[in-house]
């Protein structure tokens, strides 16, 4: 698993979301107080999106409360699971699910409690898809 992570870590970005990632960077450094209000009709452009799926991708991660994994979104077609996704979340339909609860034993017997969301909630780039 750690070996995914630090793949996913170091998947370069495709240069239209690498320019996208720098131009908000920049604006940032530029303006530490700026609010970004209007990034929403960014996060589903389909470079975006397919960017963030292959970073989930190469994370491996366990499927979450219903049940699909990422070879079910694969046989079900990905461009067709990310259109209808782009659909939803340009319409502004989009309703992410609860997240499936799991508890991670520590070495110290006590238990801690980890968060696997949907893969579509995931992917879903509402936090940084970029890292």
């Amino acid at each position: 698993m750690a070996t995914a992570r630090r793949w996913a870590r170091s998947l370069a970005p495709p240069a239209t979301v690498e320019k996208l990632q720098a131009a908000w960077h920049a604006q940032a450094k530029r303006a530490p107080t700026y609010r970004f209000d209007a990034l929403y009709d960014q996060l589903y452009r389909a470079d975006v999106l397919a960017y963030a799926y292959a970073r989930c991708r190469a994370n491996g991660g366990a499927p979450g409360v219903d049940d699909q994994t990422f070879a079910d979104i694969e046989a079900y077609g990905l461009q067709k699971w990310l259109g209808e996704l782009t659909e939803e979340l340009q319409r502004k339909t989009y309703q992410p699910q609860p997240v499936r609860r799991v508890w991670i034993p520590k070495p110290d017997g006590t238990q801690r409690p980890l968060g696997i969301p949907m893969v579509r909630a995931y992917c879903t780039p509402y936090q940084k898809p970029w890292g």
